[in-house]
């Protein structure tokens, strides 16, 4: 099945895959973004809430009227009235490098080589766009390496990034992790329950995604930047071990992505440095497909308990 976009949008492609009915669609953000810069300072809003519109069905479940640029805003998104000539030269970069028709490319091979691994899954039709990134956001530019992704809602894949040449790089990666979350979380797969679900869960999800991530395209590229410095760190594990079992998803943050975000975005810090919940998930999943034989692809559905059970008993 082909999405079908509102008469407004210009689309980069609109991909069909014949081994399924879904249809992966990647919108054309380059020319989204130009026009958005261009524009005058007071246009700008609205031209970009245009651009938003694909995405807005990845908000469903917040309450109320959600704004698409505050929104984007928060998520470290370009800005609006400034660095106008910098984000048009950093568009300029991601063009030279064909970021949209390798995100294309890549995310129809994952979603070949997830689909042999798990025949009868049932893929979304998935909305995806690539943004980008706020370049006077310190703890974006900073801590966060210039790149971001959500790909939880199933759907919708959304990357936020600034070309650093290990982001452009890596794109493949960040976009097959993202698509590994969108196919574990959507109908007939895991189910988050935002009542129930833990710190284990979330932990686990970004290690399969990585691990999936590094199946197709290596260790070198495959790993979240974020949780490389603290892969092999047994004191960081250690302490994530202990809140595996924490619900709520405020204090989330704080335990996968570390205190440094947590302090941003209003939660309290636990003791972590950035990206230790992805280095812990990496261990974890490591060691449950070692133990079981599995590839990353196979295990996509795998029970999250299990994977830590099985982990920590390989440590015992």
């Amino acid at each position: 099945m082909l999405l079908t976009a509102p008469a407004e949008l210009t689309l980069t492609q609109r991909q069909c895959l014949a081994s399924t009915d879904m249809a992966i669609t990647v919108v054309d953000t380059l020319s989204g973004m130009r026009r958005v810069l261009r524009a005058p300072v007071e246009e700008r809003g609205d031209a970009l809430r245009s651009m938003l519109e694909p995405i807005s069905g990845m908000y469903r479940y917040f309450p109320g009227e959600v704004d698409l640029v505050a929104m984007h805003q928060m998520a470290s998104g370009f800005p609006l009235d400034r660095d106008e000539e910098r984000c048009l030269d950093a568009l300029d970069t991601l063009a030279e490098a064909g970021a949209w028709e390798r995100v294309r490319d890549a995310l129809n091979t994952a979603l070949d080589v997830q689909l042999a691994a798990t025949p009868g899954l049932v893929a979304p039709d998935i909305t995806v766009l690539l943004m980008l990134g706020d370049p006077g956001d310190a703890l974006f530019m900073g801590p966060s390496l210039g790149v971001t992704g959500n790909g939880g809602i199933s759907g919708y894949i959304l990357i936020t990034l600034w070309p650093f040449p290990e982001n452009v790089a890596r794109l493949e990666a960040t976009v097959v992790h993202e698509l590994n979350h969108n196919l574990r979380y959507s109908p007939g797969g895991v189910v988050w329950d935002p009542m129930t679900v833990t710190v284990g869960e979330h932990v686990v999800s970004e290690g399969l995604a990585d691990a999936f991530a590094r199946q197709l395209h290596g260790d070198e590229l495959g790993y979240t930047r974020i949780g490389v410095p603290h892969l092999h760190d047994d004191a960081v594990f250690a302490k994530v071990v202990t809140g595996l079992d924490v619900t709520g998803m405020q204090n989330f943050t704080a335990w996968v992505h570390g205190d440094t975000h947590a302090e941003r975005y209003g939660a309290t810090p636990v003791g972590l440095p950035t990206g230790a919940g992805y280095a812990v998930g990496n261990r974890l999943v490591d060691a449950y497909l070692a133990a079981t034989g599995q590839t990353a692809a196979q295990a996509l559905h795998a029970d999250s308990a299990e994977i830590i059970a099985t982990a920590l008993r390989q440590r015992s």
